[in-house]
């Protein structure tokens, strides 16, 4: 049996009692993984549970074949949230700008969608968040956010009826994450956003397929690195 780490515990509670035993869907193999080199140990928790909302947002109402922006500042707002998660080392901060769960509800079609949603995508979000600050924390200095850089010309539309879904939606891989120490300029992938109303949302972080309990980060670089690959879902 898996046993959660405290932060991770606190982020599924949320959803537990929507969760019931199912298994994971088999993914499409990720690109360019460096898994986490440094043990994961348990930390306090840094959140409480009340501190995970559980409104359901805009992911309550229906979807909409917009193709989402990487301008816009509600977007800006969601890449300075996903990135105080990384520096600080609490995905708690970053659940604003993960795919939501009312919103994965309507879009999959598997046996226990909700439980999927806890234990599978938010499990890994949290271990690659994890794996993320020991990379941006790494360099000697103090990383700051520059920005995340989406390769809109590679999204696709995924439509209803692939890849275990009853919805469609946008779909855009191997986005970068830079960000500075000093003068040097670094980046990290975000291997994988998808949309909800015409909103871009994180659903995988730095790997679709990876032992349980590993974080990964995809692709870190010296420089802005290069775009994954289009195609996906």
């Amino acid at each position: 049996m898996q046993v959660l780490r405290p932060q991770l515990a606190v982020l599924v509670a949320a959803v537990a009692s929507l969760a019931a035993c199912g298994s994971a869907v088999p993914s499409p193999k990720a690109h360019r993984l460096l898994p986490a080199t440094h043990p994961l140990a348990p930390r306090p928790v840094l959140v409480a549970p009340s501190a995970v909302s559980t409104d359901p947002g805009p992911g309550a109402l229906p979807q909409t074949p917009a193709l989402p922006s990487a301008t816009t500042q509600s977007f800006k707002t969601s890449v300075a949230d996903l990135w105080a998660a990384i520096v600080t080392d609490n995905p708690a901060l970053a659940m604003p700008a993960f795919f939501p769960l009312p919103a994965y509800l309507q879009v999959k079609s598997l046996t226990d969608d909700a439980h999927d949603w806890a234990v599978r995508l938010v499990a890994h979000f949290v271990l690659d968040i994890e794996a993320a600050h020991a990379v941006v924390t790494s360099h000697g200095g103090t990383p700051t956010l520059v920005g995340l850089e989406v390769p809109t010309t590679n999204a696709n539309w995924v439509p209803p009826g692939t890849c275990y879904n009853r919805l469609g939606y946008w779909h855009v891989p191997g986005s970068r994450l830079v960000y500075q120490v000093g003068t040097t300029t670094y980046s990290i992938g975000v291997l994988s956003l998808i949309s909800w109303r015409g909103t871009w949302y994180v659903v995988h972080l730095g790997a679709i397929n990876r032992p349980s309990d590993e974080g990964a980060v995809d692709a870190p670089a010296v420089g802005v690195g290069s775009f994954g690959p289009p195609g996906g879902c």
